[in-house]
């Protein structure tokens, strides 16, 4: 009778295994279909199959700082130093940490094989590697971006629209809105109303205005700052150029003036630079190239610049 016992406790125990295993069965179906899950999203092409939640994107488009507000942590991404390829701008070192820098996003080939060797399950690019797709497609699905040369905020919406996160998106605009209102309100209140404010980048003998998009923007559409009188108006991608003769026609309070060493050197030796009322009064805020150049043309740059803009006019 003890040994009927025994027995049937074995068999009870073994029945009841086989039913838990075959319990956890679907569960684990059930992971791998939602892992799988996709969708259909509209690019620049047209209709891309993606997956719904990437978990190894790749982005070669210029915007790693936008996927990381939405949430996703890319594995490769071009948003490197626009003076150093190699190497992430000071502003990005922590977002993108880990990644693999792949090159500069205004370069329009990158390395494929550093790409396919990420076993990326998505890649994101813009119409500047356009060339790329039909190689990048045949290892990941690729959507393609068309970037707006003189609206950065389209930028954020077209990629919250694209993973569905325009809420995510937008939340994160209107705070970058009211953060910038509150800063350039500060501003204007220390030095006054109609205070204005150039930024250009010196490079090679040249001067590149920042007015519809990078650090320029940051100050008049984001701040709301003044514009000097005089200063050339920027209608595309293009910085606008002037000589020193037309610096000199810029009537600006203040200058924030980017470039290298070697070229702000080359600036201040200048005769009608150091004729400027902003240089005489010592109203000048120099700032290096790199990173400064490109800072104003990422999200999370811009949102660092408020704070920094602040700072250097305190």
């Amino acid at each position: 009778m003890k040994r009927n016992s025994i027995f049937k406790t074995v068999i009870f125990a073994f029945i009841a295994i086989f039913v838990l295993a075959g319990c956890s069965k679907p569960s684990k179906v059930t992971d791998e279909k939602e892992e799988n899950k996709t969708v259909i999203v509209n690019d620049v092409r047209g209709e891309v199959e993606i997956p719904e939640n990437p978990k190894r994107i790749v982005d070669l488009s210029g915007n790693s700082d936008i996927l990381s507000i939405l949430g996703y942590k890319v594995v490769g991404t071009a948003n490197s130093d626009a003076y150093d390829y190699t190497k992430f701008p000071s502003y990005l070192e922590e977002t993108l940490k880990g990644a693999t820098i792949l090159g500069y996003s205004m370069q329009d080939t990158m390395d494929v094989e550093g790409i396919m060797n990420l076993n990326p399950d998505l890649i994101i690019i813009s119409t500047v590697q356009e060339k790329m797709y039909d190689q990048l497609s045949n290892i990941a699905p690729t959507v393609m971006i068309q970037l707006e040369a003189l609206d950065w905020k389209e930028d954020v919406k077209v990629l919250g629209k694209l993973f569905n996160k325009e809420e995510v998106a937008q939340e994160w605009l209107d705070n970058y809105n009211t953060k910038a209102n509150e800063v350039g309100t500060k501003i204007k209140d220390k030095n006054g109303e109609n205070i204005s404010y150039l930024s250009f980048l010196a490079s090679g003998g040249q001067f590149y205005v920042f007015d519809g998009a990078g650090f320029g923007s940051v100050l008049y559409q984001d701040m709301g700052l003044s514009r000097p009188q005089g200063m050339p108006k920027q209608s595309d991608i293009s910085l606008p150029v002037v000589t020193y003769e037309g610096l000199a026609s810029i009537k600006a309070d203040y200058i924030f003036v980017l470039g290298t060493n070697e070229d702000l050197n080359v600036l201040e030796e200048n005769a009608i630079w150091n004729s400027l009322p902003a240089v005489k009064e010592g109203k000048v805020i120099k700032l290096s190239a790199s990173p400064y150049f490109i800072q104003g043309y990422s999200s999370i740059g811009r949102e660092i610049l408020l704070d920094e803009i602040l700072e250097m006019l305190n």
